[in-house]
């Protein structure tokens, strides 16, 4: 038996399918999705995660339209009627500006991954150093981290807004909520919009943390692998992906 909110999404998912996208467009659950893409930027910009007009969000909207942050402007600066609504093929339906040049790296996390509701993705400073070398901080270290995240992707480096960039993620999508973009900056899939910015934010604190741990000129102490198999039993009764569940029962 389906509980009430489950009951209550399927609703508006079918209110929203009923509708023509410019119709879709002015229900309250995308106002309200608008109005959560617009407090995120801000605290991307805020965080200095972006800068200029870089970085870009969606999220979905019932099962054939998303809302995503337009092309050319800061985070910081974005209004309700700069939202874009667009299909799943990348084609504008509604609102006052471009699309963001890398939808199409968000729409192919959506095609692979039916979980992924919301999409973030940005440059924090230290997630990007990293970025810059190719590479993924080691797991094992927190905690918190292996919670929420664990293992993060490295996906190669291509040009970003074509097709080929968005083809890049799409080893990795199922099994990594946060996948490293090579020479790029990073890409977060999660529920809602929110949490999609709070992996953004877990991640740039680990890589940050870590790279102060280094140079205390400690050696690192990792979890013993007992540990880490008690916290992959709860993240999988949470629903969360990580790539090394498989080796619980």
């Amino acid at each position: 038996m389906r509980s009430s909110m489950e009951q209550t999404a399927i609703s508006v998912a079918a209110q929203i399918e009923e509708n023509s996208p410019l119709e879709a467009a002015m229900i309250f659950e995308a106002e309200a999705l608008r109005d959560e893409i617009i407090l995120v930027g801000r605290k991307l910009w805020e965080r200095q995660y972006v800068d200029g007009n870089g970085g870009n969000i969606s999220v979905r909207l019932g099962d054939n339209y998303l809302l995503c942050t337009p092309t050319m402007m800061s985070k910081r600066d974005m209004a309700p009627a700069d939202i874009c609504l667009s299909d799943l093929d990348g084609n504008i339906l509604a609102g006052d500006r471009m699309r963001t040049s890398e939808l199409l790296l968000h729409l192919a996390i959506y095609r692979v991954n039916p979980i992924a509701r919301a999409v973030v993705h940005c440059h924090p400073p230290h997630a990007t150093a990293f970025a810059m070398t190719g590479s993924a901080p080691p797991f094992g270290l927190i905690s918190e981290y292996e919670t929420s995240i664990g293992p993060a992707a490295v996906a190669p480096y291509e040009t970003p807004g074509t097709q080929a960039f968005a083809e890049t993620v799409l080893p990795f999508v199922e099994k990594h909520n946060t996948i490293v973009l090579s020479n790029h900056g990073i890409v977060c899939w999660s529920d809602t919009v929110t949490h999609a910015e709070w992996l953004v934010e877990t991640f740039e604190t680990y890589c940050k943390t870590y790279l102060i741990a280094q140079k205390i000129n400690r050696p690192l102490n990792f979890l013993p692998e007992n540990k880490i198999d008690e916290l992959l039993l709860a993240k999988r009764r949470m629903g969360m992906p990580d790539a090394r569940m498989g080796r619980i029962a």
